[in-house]
């Protein structure tokens, strides 16, 4: 019996120290500290050791847990949420599309590509992976013909929030030297800069704050109402918002 137990427990230690270690890796991001995590405490949306949507939002579904919640996602969803056949496509050259006039391209899921007023503006690029594990979080057919090789070089990268279908490690470590400024909400920094992307280079903002980004592009960062996390069990410990810009002439974008 003794035996038994200890054979238990140890295994039990041995899956506790594989969950310990799976969450160090680089996938997961990181945690703000310093003046990143001064920036958030101070923030009036941010109370009880996390961000709060402006209007009562219970979580995920009615009053159930996280995990539940999960769990019933993963196996107990939605089962027409399959496009019949694959999603007509036509994949453009990014590179070529002429500089003298705006452009939109939808990347698939959450990500397009921009040009305007002579800027181009990337938004939540999932370009490899929606999911920190080699398995899941697959595209549709159709909607996965663009790659992390396929974007030139880019002005602005805009990341509405940190959950793995809009902000990707892969994809943004692969964009890192091609990217001039990232612009996201508070708490999202850190995942980039342990990403090796330079402080100077990323821009948080807090709800209805705004950032001169260039002479003709101001940011306006716009409530969202979402949760937020990048572990396994998700917290709301990042700020999710939607960018309106004078550029966009004035045209207010949704995921």
């Amino acid at each position: 019996m003794i035996k038994a137990v200890l054979g238990i427990l140890f295994g039990l230690a041995v899956v506790v120290a594989g969950i310990f270690f799976c969450l160090q890796l680089p996938v997961f991001g990181g945690k703000p500290t310093g003046k990143r995590l001064a920036r958030i405490q101070q923030s009036p949306n941010y109370r009880d050791g996390k961000f709060q949507n402006l209007s009562a939002t219970p979580l995920l579904t009615g009053q159930k847990s996280a995990l539940r919640s999960t769990f019933d996602f993963l196996f107990h969803g939605n089962t027409k949420v399959r496009p019949s056949k694959p999603v007509p496509v036509v994949k453009t050259d990014l590179s070529r599309l002429p500089a003298n006039r705006n452009w939109y391209v939808w990347l698939g899921h959450s990500s397009y590509m921009l040009h305007i007023d002579g800027k181009r503006f990337l938004v939540d690029p999932v370009l490899v992976s929606a999911n920190p594990f080699p398995f899941g979080g697959k595209p549709f057919p159709g909607t996965d013909i663009y790659r992390p090789e396929d974007i030139p070089e880019v002005d602005y990268v805009f990341i509405s929030h940190d959950h793995y279908d809009h902000l990707d490690h892969a994809t943004m470590q692969a964009l890192r030297q091609r990217v001039g400024m990232v612009i996201t909400g508070l708490g999202v920094g850190a995942h980039l800069e342990r990403w090796g992307f330079p402080a100077d280079k990323i821009v948080e903002l807090d709800w209805n704050e705004q950032v001169q980004l260039a002479e003709n592009v101001m940011v306006t960062a716009l409530p969202a109402r979402h949760s937020s996390g990048r572990a396994l069990v998700q917290k709301a410990d990042s700020l999710g918002f939607l960018p309106a810009a004078n550029s966009f002439r004035d045209c207010l974008y949704r995921r």
